[in-house]
């Protein structure tokens, strides 16, 4: 149980690697938070879930493009537990296509506040419960979409530009929060596998240096960096495309 007592927040638990954080985290003993765009999708991760791990895991709701969501969601935890020790800023709302009117006004705007907004009043809603913490940790799973170098790209021109938003409030808040000890951390993934951590081929996923990067590879970057002396502050990590 090598995260016994931790607790975690992660959100976009809905989405594949969400999944793979909460059932990766709950199954090395920490109790973890996770939420989705609603609660139905939330508890569907929940119940696949087995053994005692299922105990540890509690569902919300919470659309990333709403501050009223964030809020309740962040005083919905409060009354849960006295902490948080590390926040996940998982969720993020895809948004395809190579052309700038290949999507509405009104999907752009949720885009950019669900990714970009979402992250900042996360953290903002999220940092009282992170200060109780002895080991506060924020991680953002940023993605390469958030660096110059995502060339050829299939996501829309409003999903890199909130993904370029989350990335440099990574790099501000990592220094202002460095001195009060809260940590802070991104991750810069290329496309990943995102096989199943409950299914047979979670153990030895990791593939040869020509294959893509596994769910799993990434899991364990973030649990490693989570699991350093508090002297040590790990700023991103940053992933080589196959």
């Amino acid at each position: 149980m090598r995260f016994q007592n931790l607790r975690v927040v992660v959100t976009g638990a809905s989405r594949p690697f969400g999944r793979s954080l909460a059932v990766g985290f709950a199954h090395l003993g920490a109790e973890v938070f996770v939420s989705a765009r609603t609660k139905a999708a939330a508890e569907v991760v929940g119940g696949q879930i087995e053994g005692a791990a299922r105990e540890r895991i509690h569902t919300f709701g919470c659309d990333l493009s709403r501050p009223a969501e964030i809020a309740r969601f962040a005083r919905q935890v409060g009354e849960l537990t006295d902490r948080v020790d590390l926040l996940v800023n998982n969720g993020a709302r895809w948004l395809g296509g190579v052309a700038l009117d290949d999507a509405s006004d009104e999907q752009i705007v949720e885009t950019i506040g669900a990714t970009a907004a979402g992250t900042v009043l996360m953290v903002k809603h999220f940092l009282p419960l992170l200060r109780l913490s002895q080991r506060p940790d924020i991680v953002n799973m940023v993605s390469v979409s958030g660096l110059d170098a995502a060339d050829g790209s299939p996501a829309h021109d409003a999903f890199h530009a909130a993904k370029s938003a989350q990335a440099g409030f990574a790099e501000v808040l990592a220094r202002r929060l460095r001195p009060s000890g809260v940590r802070v951390m991104a991750l810069y993934p290329p496309d990943f596998s995102t096989s199943d951590p409950a299914a047979a081929e979670w153990d030895g996923a990791h593939q040869g240096p020509r294959e893509r990067l596994t769910a799993q590879a990434l899991f364990d970057c973030l649990t490693f960096a989570v699991d350093q002396p508090r002297d040590c502050f790990i700023r991103s990590f940053h992933f080589e495309p196959r």
